[in-house]
């Protein structure tokens, strides 16, 4: 059973978790995500290996600074963090898919610290329900054939394999479906709210 979701404003919230804008000050927590080789290694073309705290820097400031852009779609970034110590779990991401930017792929990683709670599916699960509330009808997660950990978050989240495609990022990746109408809000309770 999915806990709760409410969404203010750029604020996703879950029982455990604050998905909430990226800051300057999270390069440091960032970079033990994004310069992790078990993590950088899944995310490759599409992002490379952060190799220092200057590098990281750059790219959480051009992520705040220039966010993307899809009129009338939820395209975003979110440091992913935890409620109860207010610590950096992780990164979640609601972004274009390549080449034509048609379909949304619904990411996250966490600090290698924070693998085996769940917290994964919880924050992927919040993310769907922003794209849902926001009017979108369905979400995709794309996963290297060989990324178990990843199949198995995509799956925990409610999304259906629906095959293998070299479409996206020209490489051979395994596809994962979520539609607002699988999305079991009578789980949900009280219902995802937006204020």
């Amino acid at each position: 059973m999915m806990r709760p979701v409410t969404i203010i404003g750029p604020v996703i919230t879950t029982a455990r978790l604050r998905l909430r804008p990226w800051r300057p000050e999270d390069a440091a927590d960032a970079l033990e995500i994004y310069g992790s080789a078990e993590i950088a290694r899944w995310l490759t073309p599409a992002l490379e290996r952060m190799e220092g705290l200057d590098q990281m820097r750059a790219v959480l400031s051009r992520w705040i600074t220039d966010p993307p852009s899809l009129p009338g779609r939820p395209a975003g970034r979110w440091a992913i963090e935890e409620i109860e110590t207010a610590r950096l779990a992780g990164s979640g991401q609601i972004l274009p898919l390549p080449p034509s930017g048609v379909d949304l792929e619904l990411g996250y990683q966490l600090k290698p610290s924070m693998w085996g709670r769940g917290l994964a599916t919880e924050a992927g699960h919040a993310l769907a329900h922003h794209a849902f509330a926001h009017g979108e009808e369905e979400v995709f997660a794309v996963v290297r054939p060989h990324n178990s950990r990843g199949a198995r978050a995509a799956r925990r989240i409610g999304m259906e394999w629906v095959g293998e495609t070299d479409k996206y990022y020209d490489l051979r990746l395994q596809v994962f479906r979520y539609r607002k109408a699988d999305l079991d809000i009578s789980a949900l309770d009280p219902r995802p709210v937006e204020r």
